[in-house]
């Protein structure tokens, strides 16, 4: 048996501060009884006066103890999130330098709720290639500092968080990860964050101003039922993969609705499912890996493990992993 690149650890993160609905309701038009119904969240955590990188730290310092691994072994960290501490530098590199990681190459990965399967992924080919033997794979996201909290359409639903793992090179052993497939399909419209409009004529006035995030939910939820859905259901034929042969599923968890809509159309009982959007709100592309890390802390560790993320972009994909 050949080297193989093992999932060997897993880390997560929530910021202390819990927002119910109930505070929600008092400074927008909402309830707690609407945002149930609608989407299946009743608490979120805010990042209060903590940005990306200081969580995403956090995470990284966690999986350098699990694995007990020495910081100046790591040769690569992926970072994905859409709410970095800034444009330049990346958060990743902030990361890099705050756990002493000083052999390690860092960058981030926008890919929005998707990121983290992407980043697994990229991360997985690095490992694959003779240089590299132990990578961090990071998501984080403080999308609170990017809401509009007029629009209860998207502030209701958005919480902040952080989670990853660390991939390894191991000899004699198998890959954890068994397939994917990546998709994008190119729509600005639905879903945007942090827009910044271009120059239009030169003044001492200009000066850049992001746009808060902003989602289509009717669009988003015809989306994940038609174009997800579809994408999961080939993905798994490809793999020669049956509803009964999947023993655990993640998918992003945009909300509990979509989660159960997903149930529905994969024909695989909701019981499969790992859920944490009733209680940390959506993480944007923290969901999946928080997901992962609840599961394995649990001494959860099943054989074909499905992880699909979709988000802005269009981007969406999917991992089938092997966690036993």
């Amino acid at each position: 048996m050949s080297e193989g690149i093992k999932l060997t650890a897993s880390a997560s993160y929530l910021p202390e501060r819990v927002v119910t609905n109930d505070e929600l309701s008092e400074i927008m038009d909402t309830t707690d009884e609407w945002i149930q119904a609608h989407t299946g969240i009743k608490t979120r955590h805010y990042a209060i006066d903590e940005d990306s990188s200081e969580m995403a730290t956090k995470v990284a310092l966690k999986l350098l103890k699990e694995a007990n691994v020495d910081a100046k072994d790591i040769d690569l960290i992926i970072l994905s999130t859409i709410s970095p501490d800034a444009l330049t530098p990346s958060t990743a590199a902030l990361v890099q330098k705050n756990i002493g990681a000083s052999n390690a190459f860092a960058y981030d990965l926008s890919a929005a709720c998707a990121g983290f399967i992407f980043g697994y992924s990229t991360a997985d080919k690095f490992l694959h290639s003779a240089q590299y033997n132990k990578a961090m794979v990071i998501s984080v996201e403080n999308n609170s500092k990017m809401m509009d909290f007029k629009d209860r359409t998207s502030a209701v639903f958005f919480g902040d968080g952080a989670a990853g793992v660390l991939l390894e090179k191991e000899p004699n052993s198998s890959d954890t990860l068994l397939a994917e497939k990546m998709c994008t399909d190119g729509d600005m419209g639905s879903v945007n964050s942090g827009r910044i409009k271009p120059l239009s004529k030169i003044s001492s006035e200009n000066y850049p101003q992001a746009k808060a995030f902003y989602q289509n939910g009717p669009a988003v939820f015809n989306f994940v039922t038609s174009t997800v859905i579809d994408h999961m259901k080939e993905f798994m034929k490809q793999n020669n993969v049956k509803p009964d042969d999947i023993d655990l599923v993640i998918p992003h968890q945009a909300n509990l609705r979509l989660l159960e809509k997903i149930s529905e159309g994969l024909n695989i009982p909701f019981e499969k499912f790992a859920v944490n959007v009733d209680y940390a709100g959506n993480t944007s592309s923290v969901g999946i890996p928080l997901a992962l890390d609840e599961e394995l802390k649990k001494g959860n560790k099943p054989k074909k493990a499905l992880l699909t993320g979709f988000g802005a972009g269009l981007v969406y994909g999917s991992l089938l992993l092997d966690l036993s």
